[in-house]
């Protein structure tokens, strides 16, 4: 969905674990649009009433603009939502056809919110979401296509200017189901001043070294790679891992593929790691902020975390993609997006609005400080990047080899909001931490996986 400079525990759980837990519930029972919800979504404002004009003698009067709502979430601190009202201000200000009112959506209750509002037909024309959202409720019925916004961007060659694999990842069923504006990444972080205290002059390149460097930085108080065991971001490790071993939990053609035999050789390269003894003892237990502050104060010298990490934590820099045993690179990463909804009795207006955000939203970052990073590539050219050395080190070499949660098929799928949000990826992330065998935990999850996709 998840998909910024890492937000705060409580905010990854809600972003992206309450989303997909509460879709997962649902996806496996009831059609969401039949589901009922208790909670009721944020009533949409009222569209302004449309001011009189005098008829002219030579010309007839000229049309009132249209009402957009306009949802975005709280990609950030208190000055993104601020940022993001004055960038509705500027859109108005610039054009009569459409008068958009923007609502600030919390991440708290937030995919309860969007459910009710597309079941009682008060969704919004356009909004932000999980990275998963648009292809799920899509597959619902609920979104409207871009295929002809990305066809105008096309003809205009402003896709040139998108990251790798941001546009066609949300291809689905034929469609663009949506269309890219940022991206979450995982990334290895490491201690510099560790690293050089332990006399090791680069960080690892490959498992094998990755391997060594921990189990070298492992002493006293001190570990070598510090686990979030309860937190969402640990979960991710494991993608990373079988991602960067050319695995995943699926073919290309969307068949659950548990025992691939790329996934148990990643698996069990962590697991082997954790049994070495240079995963910090209190993984299991720990949060997001648990092992930020573990990384910040000395206790451990690695970390798999978000792109911005070193802009929160001290001494920290990005390393490299790590090669497999086999050379290949890769990770986890999520293309957060736009949707438009087919409730919308403005969906060109909306198309237009989505295309002017597409090229003036750097505000989001410049004065919003928005988490994730942008899909536009000249973004980075910015002050506000370019000074940034760890975000270039990101954008040249982690964004290029970012993989959604559903690698190996090469486009998102409906079902991944329920794969990442069920419990078999935590169970199986806790099995490993406790030294159990790597198949027989596999098993639990290819239990789950079976269900989820009905195979």
């Amino acid at each position: 969905m998840s998909q910024p400079e890492e937000a705060s525990s409580a905010r990854r759980k809600l972003s992206r674990r309450q989303f997909l837990k509460g879709a997962a519930a649902l996806g496996l029972s009831a059609p969401i649009l039949a589901a009922c919800v208790p909670a009721a979504a944020p009533a949409a404002p009222a569209a302004p009433a449309a001011t009189a004009v005098p008829a002219a003698t030579t010309a007839p009067p000229a049309a009132a603009a249209v009402a957009l709502q306009y949802w975005d979430m709280v990609w950030g601190p208190p000055e993104y939502v601020d940022t993001g009202k004055k960038l509705i201000e500027t859109y108005n200000a610039s054009q009569s056809k459409a008068k958009v009112t923007y609502q600030s959506i919390p991440w708290a209750n937030w995919y309860q919110t969007f459910l009710t509002a597309i079941g009682s037909g008060t969704a919004p024309d356009i909004s932000t979401g999980a990275g998963y959202q648009a292809v799920y409720f899509y597959g619902q019925g609920a979104i409207e296509p871009v295929d002809d916004v990305v066809s105008d961007l096309k003809a205009a060659g402003k896709l040139d200017d998108v990251i790798s694999g941001g546009v066609d990842t949300l291809l689905w069923d034929k469609h663009y189901v949506a269309l890219p504006w940022q991206t979450d990444i995982r990334t290895i972080v490491y201690r510099t001043d560790l690293l050089q205290k332990a006399g090791i002059s680069a960080p690892p390149t490959t498992w094998d070294e990755f391997k060594a460097q921990t189990k070298a930085l492992t002493t006293g108080d001190q570990a070598g790679w510090v686990v979030q065991g309860n937190d969402t971001g640990g979960t991710h490790i494991l993608f990373m891992l079988m991602f960067n071993n050319n695995g995943g939990w699926f073919t290309p053609d969307v068949k659950v593929d548990t025992f691939y035999e790329r996934n148990i050789e990643a698996l069990q390269f962590f697991s082997d790691v954790v049994k070495s003894g240079v995963v910090h003892k209190g993984s299991a237990g720990f949060t997001g902020d648990d092992v930020l502050k573990q990384l910040g104060q000395g206790g451990a010298a690695f970390l798999v975390a978000g792109p911005n990490t070193p802009g929160r934590v001290k001494n920290t820099a990005i390393g490299v993609p790590l090669a497999g045993p086999h050379g290949d690179k890769a990770t986890i990463s999520w293309i957060n997006n736009r949707m438009i909804y087919k409730q919308s009795k403005n969906p060109a207006a909306a198309k237009e609005l989505m295309k002017w955000l597409f090229d003036n939203e750097i505000a989001l970052w410049q004065d919003g400080h928005c988490e994730s990073l942008p899909t536009r590539k000249s973004f980075y050219n910015d002050k506000y990047f370019s000074d940034k050395p760890w975000v270039q080190d990101v954008l040249k070499n982690w964004i290029p080899v970012g993989k959604p949660s559903g690698y190996r098929c090469p486009t998102i799928f409906p079902q991944l909001q329920t794969v990442e949000g069920d419990t078999m990826m935590f169970t199986l992330l806790t099995d490993l931490l406790q030294g159990k065998d790597v198949k027989e935990s596999m098993t639990k999850v290819d239990a789950a996986l079976k269900a989820i996709m009905k195979q």
